[in-house]
């Protein structure tokens, strides 16, 4: 047996758990964490690896299960109660996180901020808690991209995320609207996924229906300054061998999240960086969908008293 390999497996899981929570936690490097704990930085490295991939199978299904029909009616009501935003289902985006070259990677990491990243792409509900993650998109692809080939695009477009049936806004009776999730301008409008408006030349309507998808979408933003500042290993570059590193960190956030709640300083800044928008088409039923909830916004059920205040 090779020497490292027998140091590595001589080294008991409460000691890889702490190998593997200072790394994620202070963002040490491997020569740092060899002279702490005295071990290779080859063995930290694969100790770190192998520790986030046992997180990860230990904790997704608790913390991170794909949510089922009520669970969604439940995430929507948190985000009425807490944004206004009836219907919606989730917040989506896409962050870079930094790596170091990788060897023979060509361009397709390079981001159009001129760093290395791959994508991590999250939809997370009103309680600032991830629902779904992917991980690993090249830093050169748009966010649109990245979310049209990601398990949870698809199962969008294929109807198969298990969403309640259309219901009336409230205060209404008809017509019955879908359940959305809301983003940026990086992605296209659909039936189920909100945009805002083009910023040239907008109405009051359309204005108001900016501010008040503003409202319902930075919950993602805080949800990656949350981790990003929880988790530190986030603020430096990392090896792209060690994504699962971000997988571990994503059911992590939500472990702690739900055991001891959450500093809302800590959310307000991170060193994740936003995707360039790409120029996205929708389609029609998009359009008409989001021309209903513009309308609400300004009718007497669905107004805020300080919205015209606040565009």
């Amino acid at each position: 047996m090779h020497q490292d390999t027998f140091m590595r497996d001589s080294i008991p899981p409460v000691e890889r758990l702490v190998i593997t929570l200072r790394y994620l936690g202070t963002g040490q490097s491997l020569a740092s964490l060899h002279y702490a704990f005295l071990v290779g930085k080859s063995t930290a490295s694969v100790i770190i690896r192998e520790t986030c991939v046992a997180i990860w199978d230990a904790l997704h299904a608790a913390v991170m299960a794909q949510p089922h029909k009520e669970q969604w009616k439940e995430i929507a009501d948190v985000f009425q109660q807490t944004c206004q935003f009836p219907n919606c289902a989730g917040a989506i985006d896409g962050k870079h996180i930094r790596i170091k070259k990788p060897v023979r990677s060509g361009s397709q990491y390079y981001n159009y901020k001129k760093y290395f990243s791959f994508v991590l792409f999250a939809m997370c509900d009103a309680n600032y808690s991830f629902r779904y993650i992917d991980v690993g998109s090249y830093g050169s692809r748009s966010d649109s991209a990245v979310f049209a080939h990601s398990d949870f695009g698809k199962m969008l477009q294929n109807k198969a995320l298990d969403l309640p049936e259309h219901t009336a806004l409230p205060g209404t009776t008809s017509p019955a609207m879908p359940f959305v999730f809301v983003g940026d301008e990086a992605f296209a409008l659909g039936e189920n996924l909100m945009r805002p408006y083009s910023s040239r030349g907008l109405s009051l309507a359309r204005r108001v229906f900016n501010y008040r998808l503003t409202r319902a979408r930075r919950v993602v933003e805080c949800a990656f300054g949350i981790l990003a500042n929880k988790w530190r290993f986030l603020h430096t570059p990392i090896h792209l061998k060690l994504e699962t590193a971000v997988k571990a960190a994503c059911v992590l956030h939500n472990f702690v999240r739900a055991r001891d709640g959450y500093n809302f300083e800590d959310s307000l800044t991170h060193s994740l960086h936003s995707h360039r928008p790409s120029v996205v088409r929708g389609h029609r039923q998009g359009a008409a969908v989001r021309e209903q909830i513009t309308a609400y916004f300004l009718s007497p059920h669905g107004a805020l008293p300080w919205q015209l205040d606040a565009i």
